[in-house]
């Protein structure tokens, strides 16, 4: 899996430290961790908005959101529970934890449990604290073409999008992403669609992405047991696509693409590798605030990694020099990779490998762009691969 940086022929810095060609000081930067992709009740997740809110807050991260599919978490909607014990216990720690005057419920004629859902309105300010959390709406456009999956998701959208058809794949996938793009030039409002996980049914290939307009996210990694990061005998993998794109997207004139990870959470009461549980994959974006403008202003500009679990203490790039520290874990060993693609054979390589917690590497122009990728030799405590060690992917900056 793998990073990018957008701008066509000027190397963007993408830093820990921010940089500018302008003299004076640079403003004053933070790094805000998040996650952009999550289910709850309001679709097929298994547990409520309050309950996921919290768990995110908790630990530690700045934003998420709850990109449910074809909903944006508003008007009346019950639901009624599984009888299965995981869930009935989930209730009660729901009920116990929120209380019989916030929690709306009812029996219904089979003896079923039946649960009014909070909306985003209703739970917002429950968590949203100026500085230190903040909920961006988000809808998961959900979508097929024939029996191809195609799910976009829109990350502080204000209206809910239907679902675009189309003649192909790549014409579901640009009614789609233009249905968003209008929404945000009709609204003012930031609005960042991504592409969710290419590889769940093998539905979106690097051919198909070269042919859209207007992408510059995708999921280079997406944390549910399903969709296939590392592709298979016949299919690349999410990170191998990337770099095949973006050589495209560069004879082509456009931004590059940028590569994010996800959690795409919808089960939170078991944890194993069979289910599609939170904490496996986020971004650490570089912003200015902490806020919606702030978040998306940020990625777009390629100010932000991809993580399952590697934090970095320093990316810095200045001239032609790329720098990069780890923030490492005790009795942790680390590689430090740095990718590039060939400006002659116009094939992506490891350039150079460092083992350690830093790296300083020296570009050349015989790449067309660069990106880096760190890898642990500590697997994550949840998984749904016994083989996954924890990594980092930084966005790809062009070469001049």
């Amino acid at each position: 899996m793998k990073t990018k940086n957008s701008g066509t022929y000027f190397l963007i810095t993408l830093s820990l430290v921010a940089f500018s060609c302008t003299s004076g000081p640079e403003p004053t930067k933070a790094w805000y961790k998040g996650n952009l992709h999550a289910h709850s009740y309001w679709s097929d997740g298994n547990e409520f908005p309050e309950v996921i809110m919290a768990w995110y807050k908790a630990r530690g991260y700045q934003f998420t959101v709850l990109s449910d599919h074809n909903t944006l978490n508003e008007g009346e909607q019950w639901i009624t529970l599984s009888k299965r014990t995981h869930i009935q216990k989930g209730f009660k720690d729901y009920l116990n934890t929120y209380g019989e005057d916030w929690v709306q419920h009812r029996s219904d004629s089979a003896g079923n449990t039946q649960v009014k859902l909070k909306t985003l309105e209703e739970y917002r300010p429950l968590f949203e604290e100026a500085g230190r959390f903040l909920i961006l709406p988000s809808e998961e456009i959900t979508t097929a073409y024939q029996d191809k999956p195609i799910h976009i998701n829109a990350a502080n959208i204000q209206e809910k999008i239907a679902p675009q058809p189309g003649a192909s794949v790549v014409e579901v996938i640009q009614n789609n992403i233009d249905a968003i793009l209008e929404q945000r030039k009709s609204t003012g409002v930031p609005i960042l669609p991504h592409i969710n996980h290419p590889n769940y049914g093998y539905a979106i290939t690097a051919a198909d992405f070269t042919q859209i307009r207007g992408v510059r996210f995708f999921e280079v990694y997406n944390g549910h047991p399903l969709v296939n990061n590392e592709g298979d005998a016949t299919h690349l993998g999410t990170e191998a696509m990337w770099d095949l794109i973006n050589a495209s997207y560069l004879e082509q004139g456009k931004p590059l693409l940028y590569g994010v990870a996800a959690d795409d959470s919808h089960h939170y009461h078991r944890y194993n590798k069979e289910n599609g549980n939170p904490g496996r994959g986020w971004v650490m974006v570089q912003a200015d605030s902490l806020s919606a403008a702030g978040i998306i202003d940020a990625m777009e500009q390629g100010h932000f990694y991809a993580s399952t679990g590697v934090v970095l203490k320093k990316l810095e790039h200045k001239d032609s020099t790329l720098t990069i520290e780890v923030d490492a874990e005790p009795g942790v060993s680390y590689e430090i990779q740095l990718i590039g693609l060939e400006r002659a054979t116009k094939q992506s390589k490891i350039v150079e490998r460092v083992a350690g917690t830093k790296a300083t590497f020296e570009l050349t122009d015989s790449y067309l762009f660069v990106r880096t990728k760190v890898i642990s030799d500590q697997s994550n405590p949840n998984v749904f691969d016994e083989n996954e060690y924890q990594r980092a992917w930084t966005q790809p900056v062009v070469v001049e």
